[in-house]
């Protein structure tokens, strides 16, 4: 008896590892294609939105992402991305300084 129900937690706990890791893999390729996107995007922003988000949207689909919206702000680039149904906001743009005397 001892053994079935050892068994049922290995088992059980085994489901629950699957679900989690289901959840995380997808989380994770998700906020990199939008880093990865959001990056790619920022580098082209001085040329409007439409190339930005362009070069962005390009990386995305490389990253068997979907992207759901991009704008272009300034010089940076907000995007979102979905992959499987779990989706990730980024952002990126030139580093901004504080004016502090070290230009830091």
């Amino acid at each position: 008896m001892l053994g079935v129900a050892t068994g049922l937690v290995v088992l059980s706990s085994g489901s629950w590892v699957a679900l989690y890791a289901a959840y995380l893999i997808p989380r994770a390729e998700a906020r990199s294609a939008a880093d990865l996107a959001a990056l790619a995007g920022a580098g082209w922003a001085r040329a409007g939105q439409n190339v930005a988000c362009a070069r962005a949207a390009d990386i995305v689909t490389a990253n068997h992402a979907v992207m759901i919206s991009c704008r272009v702000e300034g010089l940076d680039v907000e995007l979102t991305v979905e992959v499987k149904g779990i989706r990730a906001v980024a952002r990126a743009g030139p580093v901004r300084t504080t004016g502090g005397s070290d230009g830091v």
